[in-house]
């Protein structure tokens, strides 16, 4: 055995288990944890702080059954769709959950190891994997009722006994945060009597118990089967949420973290290449603590600029965004973020905390209702609620300002995402941002869930009509974002990596510097945030006067940097001293 992944596997299981009044054996746990990842004593070491991304990538995140055709499986449509429209400008792309399932479309996992007949099986989910990096979910904090595991919990049979979180409904649990306004604890009548499961999210996804260490050994098997099945990078569901402790608020305790850390150590010996990006909508500062100090988290999901861009956008003023943004620490090499303006959920309201004032989220939020969004809430000690998230398509948070919906719908859209994709991290496109999907109200209503409303459900030869129709929106909308992806995938000044400064060009307009690591690149990404014109002096980017500069974008030259030149309503330009194509 690795002496020294050995000694570490068992520093990890002590801090993680030291607290629980049990006898448990780490030398034990560790050996089982080595034998299902199935590594050996010659296993080799990782590099440490080794970036596995470049320019090039690019996320796609979609449903397994976004895009639908009656005559084949919805992945094989989908693996059809990225081959035939996305060309060489994605390399990447996240499943959402295609395991069965019984609510919150699919993280009410049923079966980890099955695929979602209704989608598929995993010889389509390998064929994916073989062209592209695949991203999946680990759906690590809760289960389905219907699964085996809960129904052997019932029934007090393994696997399953003792697999779920369960708690004395006496107990005071007023500190606990949650996403969510239903009662906590859930009464189940069970072998030996009702017992109290804890419920993070809905009644139907019940908390698994990380305090049971075969919980753990569970899904690291999960894990190695998913190596196995070609997935590369783990996006960790509700991690934050997967240690509890009386008398906390059950929500990114020092165990979470340390089962991240062991996570991480398992999986990079074991596939080096592999990423784990952790979903953790909580506060800024929070969610930077799960880079640990590189040893976490490869990759955060940065929660706080989906919030802050849409409110830039709508307000015309960019101080918010340019002071969370300087305020935003560079990633260590081995990590970076995740950027994304666009999900299958909500745009999270607890990221702006300490960002955005009272006020502000609460103008947003007015803002996005009369945008035909609906509001999400949680619960707050003493059954108070606040808003949690906005539930809208972005292409519809988008259509106006403060003042109303106007003219600049695609155009302030389109502006949006090409801040996010110049911006330092790996950026994500939701499938529905691709086309401009707008607003479903149909399936809002039709399910109950105010999610559903930015979770359309294509079908494929509709969609291939409207996107051969240039004068269509969901044709003009793409066309532009692939353009934008194109360039973006084959600059170096635009890896994850490089470096980024914040500029300071008036309110009215958004700016940052990129520079490629060999320092022979340099991008100005300027962007005019407000539906009036704007005049910017070049004299304020201070271009080195004895290179060539172009926009990227436009392909317009400039050689007199004493010159001014006009911004267009929500126009970027991407200002560069070497074009590479």
């Amino acid at each position: 055995m690795n002496n020294d992944l050995s000694q570490r596997l068992h520093n990890h299981l002590h801090e993680i288990y030291k607290s629980v009044e049990s006898n448990i054996d780490a030398t034990e746990i560790a050996e089982k944890l080595l034998s299902a990842m199935r590594l050996t004593p010659d296993s080799p070491t990782p590099i440490s702080h080794q970036n596995q991304w470049s320019e090039g990538d690019v996320i796609l995140i979609s449903y397994g059954d976004s895009i639908v055709d009656p005559s084949q499986k919805p992945l094989s449509t989908l693996k059809h769709f990225i081959d035939n429209y996305t060309d060489d400008t994605i390399n990447s792309i996240h499943i959402l959950p295609f395991f069965p399932f019984s609510s919150d479309d699919g993280f009410s996992v049923i079966d980890f190891m099955q695929v979602n007949p209704s989608l598929g099986d995993w010889q389509d989910v390998s064929t994916i994997a073989c062209e592209y990096r695949l991203m999946a979910d680990l759906v690590i904090n809760h289960c389905s009722q219907q699964s085996l595991w809960f129904k052997n919990f019932v029934a007090d049979e393994t696997p399953g006994k003792k697999y779920f979180y369960t708690a004395d409904p006496e107990q005071d649990t007023s500190r606990v945060v949650r996403p969510r306004t239903n009662p906590l604890l859930q009464a189940v009548e069970t072998k030996h009597g009702i017992e109290h499961v804890w419920c993070t999210f809905s009644h139907d996804q019940v908390d698994l118990d990380f305090r049971n260490p075969q919980v753990l050994i569970e899904f690291i098997n999960i894990i190695r089967f998913y190596l196995d099945k070609g997935i590369r990078i783990f996006r960790f569901d509700a991690v934050a949420f997967v240690w509890k402790k009386a008398g906390t608020n059950c929500i990114n305790l020092h165990e979470t973290h340390e089962i991240v850390r062991l996570l991480r150590l398992l999986i990079e010996h074991t596939q080096s290449d592999a990423i784990i990006i952790t979903e953790t909508n909580i506060p800024n500062r929070e969610n930077l603590e799960y880079f640990g100090n590189a040893n976490e988290a490869h990759c955060i999901y940065n929660f706080s600029l989906p919030p802050l861009l849409v409110h830039t956008l709508i307000s015309g003023n960019s101080y918010y965004l340019k002071q969370w943004m300087m305020s935003m620490p560079p990633a260590q090499n081995g990590t970076t973020y995740f950027n994304f303006i666009a999900s299958h959920d909500g745009i999270g309201l607890r990221p702006t905390e300490g960002l955005l004032s009272e006020r502000e989220i609460d103008n947003l939020s007015a803002i996005m209702e009369n945008f035909g969004g609906r509001i999400s809430y949680r619960e707050l000690a003493g059954g108070k609620t606040k808003p949690y998230e906005i539930n809208i398509s972005l292409f519809d948070a988008l259509q106006g300002t403060h003042a109303g919906p106007d003219k600049y719908n695609i155009e302030r859209f389109v502006c949006a995402h090409a801040i996010m994709l110049a911006l330092e991290g790996i950026p994500g496109i939701y499938i529905h941002s691709l086309m401009g999907t707008r607003n479903d109200y149909e399936k809002c209503d039709a399910t109950g869930h105010n999610r559903a409303i930015n979770r359309h459900q294509w079908d494929y030869p509709q969609l291939q009509e409207k996107l051969a129709d240039s004068d269509h929106q969901h044709a003009q909308v793409f066309a532009q974002i692939k353009a934008l992806l194109a360039i973006r995938i084959k600059q170096p000044a635009f890896h994850p990596n490089a470096t980024q400064f914040t500029l300071h060009l008036g309110d009215a307009i958004f700016g940052f510097w990129r520079q490629s690591h060999d320092r022979q690149q340099s991008i100005f990404c300027i962007a005019n945030i407000d539906k009036a014109p704007c005049s910017l002096p070049l004299s304020s980017v201070n271009l080195i006067g004895t290179d060539d500069w172009v926009d990227l974008i436009s392909g317009t030259r400039f050689t007199d940097y004493s010159d001014t030149i006009e911004l267009a309503p929500y126009q970027t330009v991407w200002i560069t001293n070497r074009v590479l194509d």
